[in-house]
């Protein structure tokens, strides 16, 4: 059996996209890095995958992973100062991933939601049902001139095919940032089908990897021999260079 990485790869790395927009790379305050050591490393794959900016996005779910502005900026700090340390070339910065829950209504209307440039704040739903309140939690968002950055958008697959949902998300102002690892399968199927589907209807704004662990990263560098991957992506044109300046 011929051995892919003997191959030269489709995709020479991310570096035409540049700008990570969501990963989950401080550490001990979510599903994502379990230690300052284990941020560094997860950064360091991100680098030789070709990006130089990094926007990471702590979850803030009621309940679960109760974050706030102030929690996240002090694990951020921290990770700074172990790459100013090393003498990293990379550049970190933080925002949060915010379901659309209970509480979400709350942290709308304490002006205090940390966010991507051109006050761009990155939300998600649960993957069975959109919330009940949506409509209401989009439009008190830009009320306060938030931009409202869909996760994911793929992964709903209460959405799946229903493009109609999909072009009224976008026409209540919603911009889509779609996961590349959803590209190579690594959530199923439904989900890469769901993905390209998106891709090819020219819905998606932003590619982010929502990178939690290493074994993420390493599916990440075998997805670059993903001839069809490589030719979808090579004809379209995606905004993270919009993101290059910190948030």
């Amino acid at each position: 059996m011929l051995n892919i990485f003997k191959r030269k790869p489709k995709l020479p790395d991310y570096s035409f996209l540049g700008v990570d927009l969501h990963s989950h790379l401080l550490p001990g305050i979510d599903d994502g890095a379990r230690s300052l050591g284990h941020s560094l490393a997860l950064i360091e794959m991100l680098q030789n995958l070709g990006f130089h900016t990094l926007i990471t996005t702590p979850h803030v779910m009621a309940e679960m992973f109760v974050n706030n502005p102030e929690i996240i900026q002090h694990k951020h700090s921290e990770v700074l100062a172990a790459l100013q340390e090393k003498e990293a070339d990379v550049k970190l910065h933080a925002a949060a991933e915010y379901l659309m829950d209970e509480g979400f209504g709350d942290k709308i209307e304490s002006g205090k939601l940390l966010t991507l440039p051109g006050k761009r704040v990155l939300v998600e739903m649960s993957f069975f049902a959109a919330p009940p309140m949506l409509e209401d939690f989009l439009f008190r968002l830009q009320t306060k001139g938030y931009h409202p950055v869909l996760a994911h958008p793929e992964r709903y697959l209460f959405l799946k095919g229903d493009m109609k949902k999909y072009h009224e998300l976008k026409d209540r102002g919603c911009e889509f940032q779609l996961n590349l690892l959803s590209l190579g399968g690594y959530y199923g199927k439904p989900t890469r089908e769901s993905g390209y589907q998106l891709l090819e209807a020219g819905m998606i704004d932003f590619l982010a990897t929502d990178l939690h662990h290493e074994g993420q990263a390493e599916r990440l560098q075998e997805m670059r021999w993903d001839r069809h991957l490589a030719k979808v992506l090579g004809k379209l044109e995606f905004k993270n260079g919009e993101l290059e300046a910190s948030p």
